[in-house]
């Protein structure tokens, strides 16, 4: 079974991914061929870009990562650098492509799957939509150029996503800027074929609905008031003694996820938030993910959450007190010779 389908239908180029046992995940040929993809089809005859995925549990819920751990546990270090600088590169095609860029985001979308879903001009959800980025939990830092996404999103929402891996909702993810519309998804099927033959994305804004209530936009003010300090420390420090729902709820997150990769997941987004460019993004998430086998907490975090299911990780530190500012800069310093190139 073909893992992905492109194709150009009338108006529109479409790509559809289609794993759905596999919950939609990005496997590296899936990355290769939508950058093929991408690449053939901005300057053809087409008025925009369609993505979306089969089945109705999620739009993707990440990167198969099954390939990656293993090959790190024979010391091959090159498998994953090699996925991650594919990936990037396709991220930032997506991203900078020159015609709208329509994303219909069922279910889950997370990790990999918001490089695919999120980088869109017109980002769909409905009912089921849950957007997160939960690398932290596994010992990387959020990347797929989610760290801009992370730097844009309204106040300081971007740091308490990135640390947390909270799962937005619909009205979550418009509010924090993830997604641009909600509507429902038993209308998608006709959404899509109207644009597939008009090319008209107008279309998409007279069929949206109201934005569904957002538990973020509640919770903006509290975070806001703790999220701003320069280091996972400074916010750790800030949250009282009492604290809401939402620091509540950071804490108990903070506590479990790996304490490195939060650490440098608040220092990129503060980079990336200055320069406000994808691939600077990017560039600073590959410094990171190169590194991520040899020295960080990568292999350990898939051991407790996807090989051996204990959801217990042996962090390299004990908690994000343990984390010295040269721990951050040894998985934060450019990589020179190494460093992510754009080119094939």
């Amino acid at each position: 079974m073909t893992d992905i389908f492109t194709r150009i239908e009338a108006r529109a180029g479409r790509i559809t991914l289609n794993r759905p046992d596999a919950l939609n995940a990005l496997t590296w040929e899936m990355c290769r061929a939508i950058e093929a993809a991408l690449e053939d089809w901005a300057e053809a005859d087409i008025d925009l870009l369609i993505i979306d995925a089969v089945g109705d549990k999620a739009f993707c819920a990440g990167g198969d990562i099954q390939d990656m751990y293993d090959s790190g546990l024979r010391g091959d270090l090159e498998y994953g650098r090699t996925f991650w600088r594919d990936e990037y590169r396709m991220n930032a095609k997506l991203f900078e492509f020159p015609k709208p860029v329509v994303t219909f985001l069922q279910g889950f979308t997370m990790g990999g799957g918001v490089g695919v879903g999120c980088h869109g001009s017109h980002r769909i959800v409905c009912d089921s939509s849950q957007i997160a980025l939960p690398e932290c939990a596994i010992g990387l830092l959020p990347d797929v150029g989610s760290t801009l996404l992370l730097a844009r999103a309204p106040g300081r929402l971007g740091e308490f996503l990135g640390v947390t891996g909270y799962r937005m909702s619909a009205g979550d993810a418009i509010h924090a800027e993830f997604s641009d519309y909600f509507i429902p998804y038993y209308e998608w099927d006709t959404l899509k074929s109207s644009l597939i033959s008009t090319g008209a994305v107008s279309l998409i804004d007279a069929a949206a609905k109201p934005e569904p209530e957002s538990t973020l936009a509640k919770w903006q003010a509290d975070i806001d008031a703790v999220f701003g300090g320069e280091t996972l420390g400074d916010i750790m420090r800030a949250i009282p003694d009492a604290p809401s729902d939402a620091l509540t709820y950071a804490q108990k997150a903070i506590a479990k996820n790996a304490p490195l990769a939060m650490c440098v997941a608040v220092a990129a987004i503060h980079r990336v938030r200055m320069r406000d460019d994808i691939r600077c993004a990017l560039d600073q998430e590959y410094r990171f993910t190169h590194r991520a086998v040899a020295q960080g907490d990568f292999i350990e975090g898939i051991r407790a959450a996807i090989i051996d299911r204990d959801k217990s990780p042996k962090w390299a530190h004990d908690s994000w007190k343990d984390v010295r500012a040269n721990d951050v800069l040894q998985m934060t310093l450019p990589l020179v010779q190494d460093a992510l190139a754009w080119e094939d």
